[in-house]
């Protein structure tokens, strides 16, 4: 029997506007949404329950993108990872590859791509 439960995505995003966009855009496509605002709140939510995949911003005030998923690699490596950024020109997005992101998304993108890179990573 195949499982019929929606995949859990936390989406970690300091901008509320982006925040809720990406959690619209992922709720519509049938995903179980989680949100956070930073990385300590996205730690708390993913100790809470099972997630499966992580959207995160890769810099954010508190405790950024790049530091969470390191984090999120010792404690939790089974949780698929996809960083997205606008800064610096999308440098950062390299960065977070090299310590383990499975996919990245440059801003501004559009909300099929978005969708695309979570097929990507849940395949």
């Amino acid at each position: 029997m195949a499982d019929t439960t929606p995949k859990s995505i936390l989406v970690v995003d300091d901008d509320p506007q982006v925040l809720s966009l990406m959690a619209d855009i992922l709720s519509d496509a049938g995903y179980r949404v989680l949100e956070a605002r930073d990385g300590r709140h996205a730690m708390a939510a993913i100790r809470k329950g099972p997630v499966d995949v992580m959207v995160t911003d890769l810099i954010m005030p508190e405790q950024e993108g790049v530091e969470t998923i390191t984090q999120l690699k010792k404690e939790y490596p089974g949780i698929r990872i996809v960083a997205i950024s606008g800064a610096a020109e999308g440098a950062y997005l390299k960065l977070a590859e090299l310590l383990g992101a499975h996919a990245v998304l440059r801003k501004p993108f559009a909300p099929g791509q978005l969708l695309d890179q979570i097929a990507k990573v849940l395949a």
